[in-house]
């Protein structure tokens, strides 16, 4: 009895570990901030990227207003067309790249002391000649003679073209400073070479690869170089929050884009480049992207992302069922051999190794599997941490509201309504379960479970909190219809 209730302490401590590990680890520290927009709502079509949904958007307009620029004694040129447009300087630096999808000044996003400098033997290249082709393209040459084009697209990209003289290659240098702007706020360097990396400001590291683009990840927006082939570049992050990128390899022509644009992932993949991985879903995008699709879906019809996710749910729980039902089978047949294993434990009380052998013998002969009640939880696990990583990393989600006192679905519950909830229903669905046991202090031991898994939801997005109660809760009528049904 003794080891057996020993075991049980092991495994609640560990299962709170591992919640606790994962909390520290994988959850943020502070809830995303909403993006508000303080442009016009007009239409349901996204002018930007041509693709149409629910989602509303701004009014369209034919010229955009370009933010004061502080010229710095240094001259500024500007392109435009109508949906966006973009000043640099005479170091090619962009000084401020304005769109009508965001509102948001574009240098809250690089930081105040953004900097970016193409050099030749460690000096500055500098714009002798501009001559604009139209108000959207331009080329011209350097000081020392070489040249440079620039075109903005259609899909609010700065492509450019830089042709160097052979013997004078050049490097690039990228910069930003600044490791926050506001308390729920992080800025981080963003490459994408062998794989996406964040390089959060703060903390000190480096790396060095050819990256296919570089850039800074700030608000739920980003702004990256792309390269047309990957540059060979290193990458150093100071502990003081200066982050620079400098190329290793000196090179005749660098081609490229320059893209300032919220981290939508359907917009970023539609700018091309693999833009898409800049939205953070880790390891399991391959089940996150499905589940963003989906909700995406549920929206389409019916514009609220609460009962979207209700719906998914429903969804993924009927998919998963054939799964489910063999495991609340095993759970039926584990309720009826309860006094069986009652008479081995007090028959075998002082001989452990026996006790042991005739419990697998009597679940042999009757088909019963004591693990089958984890297998639903087990294959929910992947399902929960991406529909965790798609409302904390999707912007369409970030701001959307349920219904009463949820105003975000990205953000923790206010007033701690749905982890209660959870709790309840965890504890109603525990009840529901046969114990492998029929010794009290274990049993007591495992309703603590969903006290501990409700105090580390609480502080999680609220839509995650509701997709656990909505399958919780389908779980319980599952489990019941089984177990009135199965023999």
């Amino acid at each position: 009895m003794e080891s057996e209730q020993r075991r049980a302490l092991v495994a609640v401590v560990l299962s709170g570990i591992v919640l606790f590990a994962w909390q520290y680890f994988f959850v943020p520290k502070t809830p995303p901030a909403p993006i508000t927009e303080n442009v016009a709502v007009k239409s349901t079509t996204n002018e930007i990227d041509g693709q149409s949904g629910d989602t509303p958007t701004t009014e369209k307009k034919t010229a955009v207003d370009v933010s004061p620029v502080d010229l710095n004694d240094n001259k500024v040129y500007t392109l435009s067309r109508e949906q966006l447009s973009v000043s640099f300087d005479r170091y090619l630096k962009i000084r401020n790249f304005s769109l009508i999808a965001t509102s948001e000044k574009f240098e809250n996003i690089v930081g105040p002391e953004f900097d970016f400098k193409i050099t030749v033997s460690d000096v500055p290249l500098v714009i002798e000649n501009f001559e604009k082709i139209n108000e959207s393209s331009s080329k011209g040459t350097f000081t020392n003679g070489d040249s440079f084009f620039l075109e903005l697209d259609d899909k609010g990209k700065l492509k450019y073209r830089l042709t160097f003289k052979s013997a004078r290659a050049p490097y690039i240098t990228f910069k930003s400073v600044a490791a926050k702007t506001q308390a729920n706020k992080e800025r981080s360097f963003i490459v994408n070479g062998k794989d996406v990396s964040f390089f959060v400001l703060g903390n000190s590291s480096s790396d060095e690869a050819n990256y296919k683009w570089f850039g800074v990840d700030h608000d739920y927006h980003l702004f990256v170089m792309t390269s047309a082939s990957p540059w060979p570049a290193r990458v150093v992050v100071q502990e003081a929050g200066i982050m620079t990128l400098s190329t290793s390899v000196p090179t005749q022509v660098f081609e490229g884009e320059f893209v300032y644009s919220k981290k939508n992932y359907d917009m970023l993949s539609a700018l091309g480049s693999s833009l898409e991985l800049s939205v953070d879903f880790g390891i399991l995008g391959v089940i996150a992207v499905p589940i963003l699709r989906g909700l995406q879906f549920f929206y389409k019809y019916i514009p609220n992302y609460g009962i979207a996710i209700i719906l998914l749910t429903i969804v993924i729980r009927l998919i998963t069922f054939p799964l489910q039902y063999k495991s609340f089978v095993s759970m039926k047949k584990m309720q009826v051999l309860q006094p069986e294993l009652a008479k081995l434990k007090e028959k075998y009380k002082d001989d452990a190794p026996r006790l042991q052998k005739e419990t697998m013998e009597l679940f042999k002969r009757s088909g019963a599997n004591p693990l089958g009640g984890c297998l639903p939880l087990l294959a929910q696990m992947p399902i929960f941490f991406a529909f965790y990583k798609v409302l904390y990393a999707a912007v369409e989600l970030v701001g959307s509201p349920f219904y009463g006192w949820i105003h975000d679905l990205s953000v923790k519950d206010p007033i701690f309504v749905l982890p209660i909830i959870m709790i309840v229903l965890m504890f109603l669905q525990q009840k529901m379960t046969p114990s492998t046991t029929a010794d009290p202090m274990q049993q007591r031991i495992m309703l603590l479970m969903p006290i501990v898994f409700g105090f580390i939801m609480k502080d999680l997005p609220s839509g995650l909190v509701l997709y656990i109660c909505v399958s919780t809760l389908i779980g319980i009528l599952q489990q019941m219809l089984v177990f009135k049904t199965a023999k």
